[in-house]
């Protein structure tokens, strides 16, 4: 292995460990508000315009890469009332960026009713810290 491929693979080690860190930061956050959170193990399939249970990544000489890869990441749920529950989809980007796929698997899943909000987590700096905001995805 070259120089740079092994560069390449530290750094996708660390983005991966960095987003993971994210994912649960964003979990403990919404579970503190009084959000009741799940991963979210469906995923859009455009040809027969359905969802599908999300596949598992793998690698075929060592072991499963990642378990859940669902979009979104997360379903979280609130009661409302007595017998009444708000449910929303919460993608977490570092970033705050969709791209062009999953802003149109957003799309679907407002369009079919399947959530009534999908937030996106996006970190937010303060100093050192990185904080979790999160904005209403509206069909951008």
């Amino acid at each position: 292995m070259n120089a740079k491929k092994r560069a390449n693979s530290k750094r996708g080690k660390k983005a991966r460990a960095a987003g993971a860190r994210f994912e649960l930061k964003v979990r403990t956050d919404l579970k503190a508000q009084g959000w009741i959170v799940t991963k979210w193990m469906n995923n859009i399939d455009f040809e027969n315009d359905k969802l599908i249970p999300a596949k598992r990544k793998y690698n075929p000489f060592l072991r499963a890469l990642s378990i859940g890869t669902g979009f979104p990441d997360f379903i979280a749920f609130k009661k409302r009332g007595k017998k009444s529950f708000e449910i929303i989809g919460i993608e977490v980007k570092r970033n705050g960026w969709l791209d062009k796929e999953e802003k149109a698997k957003c799309k679907w899943l407002l369009e079919k009713e399947i959530f009534l909000k999908i937030l996106i987590a996006k970190g937010k700096k303060q100093g050192r810290s990185l904080n979790v905001e999160y904005v209403d995805f509206e069909g951008e």
